[in-house]
């Protein structure tokens, strides 16, 4: 946890930017892996985090955007429960430690938020994720679930979006110590992978330093020799010489900021040329996208560096033909590259995601979206000094997707399919890292670098 300071400045902020009404924000509950008392591991709503920062469940906080009140939810344990977790701090004792005066039973959050109502109040509420919230809330405030999200609130929505995308001092410092989880996963993964391995080891492996220097990881490792399948969590093969294994994965520090770094390296430890033309094509991209960006620049410019030089690194393979501006606004990086470039990075390891385009459509509130220009909305997205984001070009052969863009005709006389054919059973690479905006351009987060050139990527691969 931070400061009881950092989070009261800003639940401040909050309530100067939301300016009236009562903010109701809840915290994530245990989610049952198979039966009640058999759980998931419990990861707390990222919103919550970030303003009343326990990674505890069953807690609800409420802030008042009028009155400056602020309330934290929550019931203290019993003796039953301290025999099964162990003597825990009081709802009290919890909200003290991040600058909160009033503590209430969770039955004095319906009474509350009822009063509110009754007022004729605004009670501001994001779009929930998780189905016990939803029902939570559908109890608190009177209506059906069916209709939580057209009743949203977007002033808290923006808000909240454009507070978590600006980093501080303390949040940098934070996804700086997930950088180090990350480059244990990676290196020893690295380390770990020799012909005739499983797939499910590594990936064990990886998820093992992972719990070993954080709290785990920040998503569902993606480890496979299948890099074209963008989010294979498959680990069931195994590992052959002359394949690829792409591995894609983070971990989350003890405040809950988070990494995500992918690497393509060979099996056996050594790139065949065919290997090494398409990997240094996108190594490319990615050292360009990342010497490009600059504050104030459009995401949509940053991703668009990226494509140029993968279709100039295609063509000069004579995969892709024709000018490389024609090829990109015919969309042929689509066909080789069906991901955007990056995505906001803090919290979540696509940060905000819950509220934003990709949870649903922004298509009635675009112009608030283009005022906003965070990262909820990657087209209108402006990056700016404070905002981190992922830098992650690849290059993946699709058969599916092959096939259908030839049978319908596409990209004709723009992609050389004939030449494609040979790629088939190619795979996939992707490059990642994670990029700060700084006030002059970007620095990458981390003290040291997961081996990326060809050369440091081979003399890494099998040396357990």
């Amino acid at each position: 946890m931070f400061t009881a300071e950092i989070y009261s400045k800003r639940r401040e902020e909050l309530r100067r930017r939301v300016g009236q009404g009562l903010i109701l924000l809840p915290g994530n509950v245990e989610s049952p892996l198979n039966y009640p008392n058999n759980a998931y591991h419990f990861r707390q709503d990222s919103t919550f985090l970030y303003y009343f920062g326990h990674n505890v469940p069953l807690l609800v906080a409420t802030i008042d955007a009028d009155t400056g009140e602020e309330v934290l939810y929550g019931d203290d344990f019993t003796v039953d429960d301290i025999i099964w977790m162990g003597p825990q701090a009081t709802i009290r004792e919890l909200a003290a430690e991040v600058g909160v005066a009033n503590a209430k039973p969770m039955a004095a959050l319906a009474v509350d938020i009822q009063k509110a109502i009754a007022l004729g109040r605004d009670v501001h509420y994001l779009p929930p994720y998780r189905g016990e919230t939803k029902l939570m809330l559908s109890d608190l405030l009177g209506i059906t679930p069916s209709m939580l999200h057209a009743r949203k609130s977007l002033d808290l929505l923006f808000a909240v979006a454009e507070m978590r995308e600006k980093k501080g001092p303390e949040e940098i410092a934070a996804l700086e110590e997930a950088f180090e989880i990350g480059y244990q996963m990676h290196t020893a993964a690295m380390r770990a992978t020799r012909v005739g391995r499983s797939e499910h080891e590594v990936a064990g492996i990886v998820d093992g330093k992972a719990f070993t220097y954080g709290t785990g990881p920040s998503f569902t490792t993606i480890l496979s020799q299948h890099g074209e399948v963008l989010h294979n969590h498959n680990h069931s093969g195994i590992m052959e010489s002359g394949r690829l294994l792409l591995c894609d994965c983070g971990g989350e520090h003890v405040n809950g900021y988070v990494s995500d770094h992918t690497r393509t390296f060979p099996v056996n430890g050594k790139f065949t040329q065919k290997q090494k033309d398409i990997y240094n094509i996108v190594l490319k991209a990615h050292d360009d996208a990342a010497a490009a960006l600059r504050p104030g620049m459009m995401y949509m410019e940053y991703s668009d560096v990226a494509q140029r030089t993968l279709l100039e690194g295609l063509k000069a393979l004579d995969l892709v033909r024709g000018s490389v501006e024609d090829a990109m606004a015919a969309g042929a990086g689509f066909l080789f590259m069906p991901h955007g470039l990056g995505h906001g990075m803090g919290l979540d390891v696509h940060d905000c995601e819950n509220i934003g385009e990709r949870s649903f459509s922004f298509a009635d509130i675009i112009d608030r979206a283009k005022a906003s220009a965070c990262c909820i909305t990657r087209q209108y997205w402006r990056l700016m000094p404070g905002t981190v984001l992922s830098d992650e070009p690849g290059i993946y052969f699709v058969p599916a997707l092959i096939d259908k863009y030839r049978s319908e005709g596409k990209l004709k006389g723009i992609v050389n399919y004939d030449k494609l054919d040979e790629y088939r059973d190619f795979g996939g690479i992707r490059l990642e890292d994670d990029l700060v905006v700084t006030e002059t351009g970007s620095h990458t987060l981390g003290d040291k670098i997961i081996p990326i050139a060809v050369e440091d990527v081979e003399a890494m691969v099998g040396q357990e």
